[in-house]
């Protein structure tokens, strides 16, 4: 797998974004608009009940995962990963005063990440790779790390951009079985969109 071409490509697929949305808006993450990211937000947050749990945002974003689901689940402490400097400053800027509340720089799939109670991938999982067993990675590396479950979302159809890839549902809930026997699809709330929790 050539990371560093992948890493490169992702790089400056989200600083073209900021180049034409803004660094503030969620355009720059690559959502259509906000709502796209709320409805995918609330899917992840029926994982379980995450109150006084731990949990990882792989590639956080702007960290606005975090305050939907604070604002739901009490007590949480997250943690909040991510690689492109100028999302992770956002993130700081708005929610790294908060308590229980840790961001830091650095690239999920390669990086050694903290041991917590949920792993959960917003969008971050999408991006075209040179490594055709990228996913299968990704997803066994974040579940790695968690002692309770992951819940991460993929998109089932987009338009030929490049950078951006589409998965078969399917051949992603067979993979996962080989992880564990508790494995949920949810792909009722979007056309082109499904979620997966796995448990522990």
């Amino acid at each position: 797998m050539n990371i560093e071409s992948d890493s490169l490509s992702i790089f400056n697929y989200h600083r073209g974004m900021i180049g034409m949305h803004g660094n503030k808006d969620s355009a720059a993450l690559g959502w259509k608009d906000a709502q796209s990211q709320m409805v995918r937000f609330e899917i992840l947050a029926q994982i379980a009940d995450l109150s006084y749990h731990s949990v990882l945002d792989a590639g956080c974003g702007h960290g606005d995962l975090k305050t939907f689901l604070y604002d739901i689940y009490p007590g949480i402490s997250y943690w909040g990963i991510e690689q492109i400097p100028e999302l992770i400053k956002v993130a700081v800027d708005r929610y790294g005063h908060c308590m229980d509340t840790h961001f830091y720089t650095g690239n999920f799939l390669t990086d050694s990440l903290p041991v917590v109670d949920y792993v959960m991938a917003s969008g971050s999982l999408n991006y075209r790779s040179h490594d055709p067993d990228f996913i299968f990675k990704a997803i066994k590396k974040i579940y790695d790390c968690c002692t309770m479950g992951v819940g991460f979302n993929l998109l089932s159809k987009i338009p030929e951009n490049g950078i951006i890839v589409a998965y078969d549902a399917l051949k992603i809930i067979d993979y996962c079985n080989t992880l564990s026997t508790k494995v949920i699809l949810k792909r009722d709330y979007s056309d082109e969109d499904f979620t997966v929790f796995i448990y522990h």
